[in-house]
């Protein structure tokens, strides 16, 4: 069975309508029809269960698209590794990264980028880990990076860690807790805590670590994947910021914010890692920029 063949299959399978599909391969219906109903004779199954609402996989089908699906994928990998092979491309580069490594370790990959790569085009995604993790699945994104906790292992993702990142609390300067020096995670509570997506393990521990009653999550006053308009909210209200230490070095140098001593949590870490596509090859300036990552990770988790 042709490759060509083997794409309509995937794409029958994922949007489960003849007439999206066929759009998608740039075909009429009748002829997109007339293909699948070919691959379905040539190997003498029924893939694709017509008689509802919308076109489902048999077990036969599920069972053929799973492996097509693999096939093409691998397809566009040899296709796009030949191009680079052949004509030594840089190739432009596209990525995300989420809150905390694009307030911390972002600025200073941009510009290398920029002082040594002058010609390319970047474009950054930064938002949270399961939007990251979709663009990344579309093939929309060379690598991702991301609090490791956020991101449900999947075989078709490949992890490389690059660090753990200890984080904590912290105030705008003459904010009512720093005036009892070190304070207990109770005291937190009442003036409401910001901080980007956390992981509902983490939050359920932090409530524990509270006082909150079994199984109760650490509330969260305002959840925003901005970790600049966090830390703004810190500094002008008596909300708290939950945050990295490495996202906030600006602040506390410059005094615009405190870190908080709290006695009764333990060090709070944050493991970051790169996802990638497993299987899929990273392009030479795709592999500068992981190199880079890795790097910057281990300084940030030796500081």
């Amino acid at each position: 069975m042709d490759l060509r063949r083997l794409k309509h299959l995937v794409a029958l399978a994922d949007t489960r309508n003849f007439s999206r599909a066929a759009t998608r391969c740039h075909l009429s219906q009748p002829a997109f029809s007339r293909s699948v109903q070919a691959a379905e004779e040539e190997l003498g199954l029924k893939l694709f269960d017509r008689n509802t609402l919308e076109v489902t996989c048999t077990d036969a089908g599920a069972f053929v698209v799973e492996r097509a699906r693999r096939l093409v994928f691998d397809s566009r990998c040899l296709e796009r590794d030949v191009s680079l092979y052949r004509e030594r491309l840089l190739g432009d580069l596209a990525f995300g990264v989420g809150p905390y490594p694009a307030a911390t370790m972002l600025p200073g990959l941009l510009m290398e980028l920029r002082t040594r790569f002058s010609g390319i085009n970047t474009r950054v995604e930064v938002n949270n880990a399961k939007y990251l993790a979709e663009h990344l699945r579309a093939e929309e994104l060379d690598f991702f990076l991301s609090n490791i906790s956020l991101v449900p292992s999947a075989p078709d993702l490949a992890l490389t860690r690059i660090g753990r990142l200890s984080a904590g609390f912290y105030a705008r300067p003459g904010h009512p807790l720093l005036a009892l020096g070190k304070t207990e995670a109770a005291a937190l509570l009442p003036y409401g805590i910001a901080s980007v997506r956390v992981p509902e393990s983490a939050l359920a521990t932090l409530g524990a670590l509270m006082g909150l009653e079994q199984g109760q999550l650490m509330p969260l006053a305002v959840e925003c994947d901005d970790l600049s308009l966090l830390k703004a909210i810190a500094m002008t209200t008596d909300t708290l910021l939950a945050c990295p230490d490495a996202g906030a070095v600006q602040e506390v140098q410059s005094g615009r914010l405190v870190r908080l001593e709290v006695r009764d949590l333990p060090p709070m870490l944050n493991e970051i890692g790169i996802f990638a596509l497993k299987g899929r090859s990273h392009s030479p300036l795709a592999q500068f920029a992981v190199e880079y990552f890795i790097r910057a990770g281990a300084e940030q988790a030796a500081a």
